[in-house]
């Protein structure tokens, strides 16, 4: 990128780009599981995660009123969180399968399922040295904002543009015009950098930014 003109602004990808799941996520719920005295194979758990996330819908709620938005979340990985159980062979282990899953869904809202790389903060701050302001772009959801906040992050962002608020998902060209239009910045402007080929480097380019993918 040397010979790229500087941005107006950066924006990025959040999982897989900022941060990763510390494990794996069939890790993750198979341990939480067990506080519920239900006992899971990590590995199996793992795989029907993979497969029910994608074969779900977006997580994007167009035309939603922005004060349901958060319970429409909840309910999408209620649903995602019992279909993996469920193709596991082990929903019907649980005594109280919504008490689990509320304390599921608190605790990715934590610091302690995620792994910050290494490399994110020293890059945070050498473009906000540059006077290049940044922004994340994301298909995760409102949680966000307190994982970003637990990470220490938050402050290095001016703008967080995520899914299920600006009612479109990546590779979407809208959700990419939406983060844009909170820096008054034209696409050319502005680089997006992300872990996947087709919704961060290839939605970028084809919303008009510079794409820039990252392997983790």
């Amino acid at each position: 990128m040397a010979n790229t003109p500087q941005p107006k602004v950066i924006f990025l990808d959040a999982v897989g780009t900022l941060f990763g799941v510390a494990g794996s996520v069939g890790e993750i719920y198979a341990d939480l599981a067990q506080h519920y005295g239900v006992i899971a194979d990590p590995t199996t758990l793992n795989q029907a995660f993979f497969r029910t996330f994608k074969a779900a819908p977006e997580m994007a709620f167009p035309g939603s009123d922005p004060a349901t938005v958060p319970e429409q979340e909840y309910l999408w990985w209620r649903v995602l969180a019992q279909q993996t159980f469920s193709s596991a062979g082990v929903l019907d282990r649980f005594v109280d399968f919504d008490s689990f899953f509320a304390d599921l869904y608190a605790h990715f809202a934590t610091a302690t399922p995620w792994v910050l790389y290494p490399d994110v903060p020293p890059a945070l701050e050498r473009w906000r040295r540059r006077g290049i302001a940044l922004g994340v772009i994301s298909n995760f959801d409102t949680r966000l904002y307190a994982v970003l906040e637990a990470l220490d992050l938050i402050n290095y962002f001016s703008s967080i543009t995520i899914s299920s608020e600006a009612g479109a998902a990546k590779p979407d060209p809208l959700i990419f015009a939406t983060a844009l239009q909170k820096h008054g910045c034209e696409a050319s402007q502005a680089w997006h950098v992300g872990d996947s080929k087709a919704d961060d480097f290839e939605g970028a380019k084809a919303a008009g930014l510079q794409g820039i993918l990252v392997k983790r």
